[in-house]
């Protein structure tokens, strides 16, 4: 089953270009039953493999505006640890039922931006702020990548359309640089601090690595925006049931 879903999850991926972690970690809570900090930690590592495959082409294509990127990084980096940190603190003091609620919130707001990115014809644009503010913006992202593993694209994908005057290809390419490197990074904490779920990982790896170049091509003669749109929707009926677990598990302590 496992197989399975990590080459559905990175079909989807490959076609609309969601993000690995919002799919991931709410599979493997709700159908798997993983813990919240073990979904996590698989969901970033998992993410890690797939956006690698994407990265070098956007590298390769000069699509990746280092300039923004390393404002980006500085602000999200640090925030990516914290909540690392208080993912991996609220797990060891098994409070399951807060961290499903913040999961499934964060889910659920990321699954909006999505959507409403997928359904406006245009974003109102604001002008280029200096890029060195993007790192105070791009925390509370680093925040939610570090707690639940999502966010980085759809929100960061919002971020850099309404303050900064990329080009499209730069914008997708600098956004997937930007969410690989908090992969990396919140990956390599939460593993060194929880372990990695081999078990779990390798089986969605077996069925994600292929599918995420399929998907690539499949964007081709698959509408991505009506796959994205469907997709949301699902992802919002997830997160809400993520959140409703996590607030019956509070009103009922």
């Amino acid at each position: 089953m496992e197989i399975l879903a990590g080459f559905l999850i990175a079909l989807a991926i490959g076609i609309t270009g969601v993000g690995a972690g919002s799919i991931t970690a709410p599979i493997l809570i709700l159908f798997f039953h993983e813990s919240a900090a073990d979904a996590v930690t698989t969901a970033l590592v998992f993410g890690t493999v797939v956006k690698l495959i994407a990265t070098p082409v956007y590298l390769a294509r000069g699509h990746v505006n280092f300039s923004v990127l390393k404002y980006m990084a500085l602000g999200g980096l640090p925030a990516t640890l914290i909540g690392s940190l208080v993912l991996i603190r609220l797990h060891e003091k098994a409070l399951t039922s807060p961290v499903l609620l913040i999961v499934g919130c964060i889910v659920l707001i990321t699954a909006g931006a999505t959507l409403w990115r997928s359904l406006a014809k245009t974003i109102a644009l604001r002008p280029a702020i200096h890029p060195k503010w993007l790192a105070w913006i791009v925390a509370p992202i680093g925040f939610e990548v570090g707690f639940s593993s999502a966010g980085a694209g759809a929100l960061g994908t919002i971020v850099l359309m309404r303050y900064t005057d990329l080009a499209p290809a730069d914008l997708v390419g600098t956004d997937i640089a930007f969410g690989l490197l908090l992969s990396v990074f919140a990956g390599g904490v939460h593993a060194s601090v929880t372990g990695v779920p081999w078990h779990t990982l390798i089986r969605l790896l077996i069925g994600g690595v292929p599918a995420v170049l399929i998907g690539t091509q499949l964007i081709r003669v698959v509408s991505a925006r009506k796959m994205r749109i469907a997709l949301c929707f699902w992802l919002i009926y997830i997160g809400g049931q993520l959140a409703w677990r996590g607030a019956a598990g509070l009103m009922g302590a």
